[in-house]
């Protein structure tokens, strides 16, 4: 049994226990704890109270608006505004996943339920789909639940007020009943055909960040063999990001060709939508670039490591992650502002609805690229101190 007694066995199995560590850490750790919370929606009552036959007033809107923000066991935080559209502005905004539009009529509607013409009224169940896919989901399941208890409960009490005025109820009254409101769902920034059920952004930033890493690792490798065979050293430091960002950009046209003609992915805004790429992957080229040349291939470890924490958090909205995980991951990873960004590009109208997560990727792109160049001169001036001490003692022989 002379294996057991093996350094490198147990070395083995402790590294083993590190990778089950870290990579559950990054592929479990900020999942599992994931639920919705205060998923914030727009409510809107322009409910006016109606009268009943036995003198009663009759204000469903209030009433469903007190039952509704009352509810905790709804994961939703509610917003009550002014009108219609100013909901949908807010939609637009990315304020909101949703939003519950209950009309001027509403009480009418419930109300003339008593009497020989029933008109049910509708309420709107607006879900913001490109917002986040799993969100909208939620909102649009929530509030079609909350609105069938609605429903039960005015049911029961109309057929009450029904059974003091008459034991004979006409059959459109007991169908009306059934339902006293209707229900109409409606999709807005919807996120198109074969989008991975609005999962596409996410998943563009994530092959975006592997083909910009192997762009890195090319030129970082391309510029060591330049400066081997006596190439300038300044020469070598302007091609690596210049070369970067064109290849990069060549491979981001290239991706957004693949996703539609390969895999039919309906892009609305597909110029732009390249345009966005070229710039999340120039982003992430200059990060991965920049801890190459001042790291070397040890910076590998950091950026697998990156990739796999963000990957998971790309598509899910920060309402349903933990609060650690909002603060310590998703709040400053260069993959979230790309694929959030390429959200506002694809489903919300191009690059003036990623106004503010471009600017931070422009900013991330300018501080990388003075450190990168940073990098180099570093390593210029230790090249420079060699060579002149070199050039002092010619005797000396560097001791390895």
């Amino acid at each position: 049994m002379s294996i057991f007694k093996q350094k490198i066995l147990w070395i083995g199995t402790a590294g083993v226990l590190v990778v089950l560590i870290v990579f559950g850490a990054a592929m479990m750790g900020s999942m599992l704890g994931t639920k919705p919370r205060d998923v914030p929606v727009a409510l809107v009552v322009m409910d006016q109270p109606a009268n009943l036959p036995n003198g009663a007033t009759l204000a469903v809107g209030e009433m469903m608006k007190q039952k509704l923000t009352s509810n905790t066991q709804l994961p939703i935080h509610w917003t009550v505004v002014g009108s219609e559209e100013e909901a949908r502005a807010g939609l637009d905004s990315r304020e909101y996943y949703g939003a519950l539009i209950l009309p001027a009529d509403l009480s009418a509607g419930v109300a003339s339920l008593t009497g020989p013409s029933p008109k049910p009224a509708t309420v709107q169940i607006i879900a913001n789909e490109g917002f986040n896919s799993p969100a909208a989901t939620v909102v649009k399941q929530g509030l079609g639940q909350a609105m069938k208890m609605v429903n039960a409960e005015l049911s029961k009490t109309m057929l009450e007020q029904l059974g003091q005025q008459t034991q004979q109820i006409p059959v459109s009254v007991a169908q009306a009943l059934l339902s006293p409101i209707n229900v109409h769902d409606e999709t807005v920034h919807a996120v198109g055909t074969n989008n991975a059920t609005g999962n596409a952004p996410g998943l563009l930033a994530q092959i975006m960040w592997m083909g910009s890493l192997v762009a890195g690792v090319i030129l970082f490798l391309a510029r060591g063999a330049a400066m081997k065979a006596g190439a300038r050293k300044w020469a070598t430091l302007a091609w690596q990001p210049v070369g970067g960002i064109a290849l990069v950009g060549a491979a981001s046209g290239f991706l957004v060709w693949m996703a539609s003609s390969w895999y039919g992915m309906e892009l609305a805004q597909a110029g732009e939508t390249w345009l966005f790429l070229w710039l999340v992957g120039a982003t992430f080229f200059l990060i991965q670039s920049t801890l190459l040349n001042w790291i070397g291939f040890p910076a590998m470890a950091i950026l697998v490591l990156l990739m796999f924490f963000s990957m998971p958090l790309l598509n899910m909205a920060p309402e349903f992650l933990t609060q650690t995980t909002r603060d310590w991951i998703y709040s400053w990873t260069p993959l979230r502002f790309g694929a959030v960004g390429l959200r506002e590009v694809m489903y919300f109208g191009g690059w003036d609805a990623a106004g503010d997560n471009a600017t931070i990727l422009w900013s991330i792109s300018g501080a990388f690229l003075v450190l990168l160049v940073a990098a180099g001169l570093k390593k210029d001036k230790a090249h420079q101190a060699t060579t002149a001490a070199t050039a002092s003692n010619p005797t000396t022989v560097p001791i390895k």
